[in-house]
């Protein structure tokens, strides 16, 4: 398993990461992820309320290289986003499973995490 992929996370084939809090679920993207985007400039991320589906586009990450679409690891509700990257789209390249993270989510179905990689099954998709 990679060293670059937290076990206590869940992650998703499209290179989301989410943590679970019980409550809220945090999710951003992997450290692979960032290292193939290359300099991040711009995070386009919804508003708190809005609400995603499992597996359809929320947002997008621009780097200097391309733009990626950013997919729902579950559905639910937009509790929060992260403010900071709209100043400092760097953070996601710095610390992507730190103050890079995106938004928060209150799921709206808890059994969506099952369909979701551990951090081994997640590592060996990344490997290729």
């Amino acid at each position: 398993m990679a060293e670059n992929t937290p076990s206590e996370l869940r992650y998703t084939e499209q290179h989301e990461w989410l943590r679970d809090d019980g409550e809220l679920l945090t999710v951003g993207i992997t450290q692979f992820a960032q290292e193939q985007l290359g300099d991040v400039v711009y995070v386009d991320l919804p508003s708190p309320g809005a609400e995603v589906e499992q597996g359809q586009v929320f947002g997008e990450v621009e780097s200097t290289k391309s733009v990626s679409d950013l997919y729902a690891p579950v559905s639910g509700v937009v509790v929060e986003r992260n403010e900071d990257l709209d100043e400092r789209p760097e953070l996601v390249n710095l610390e992507p499973y730190g103050q890079g993270w995106m938004v928060t989510i209150r799921p709206g179905d808890r059994g969506e995490l099952d369909g979701l990689l551990d951090a081994e099954a997640y590592g060996e998709l990344a490997e290729g």
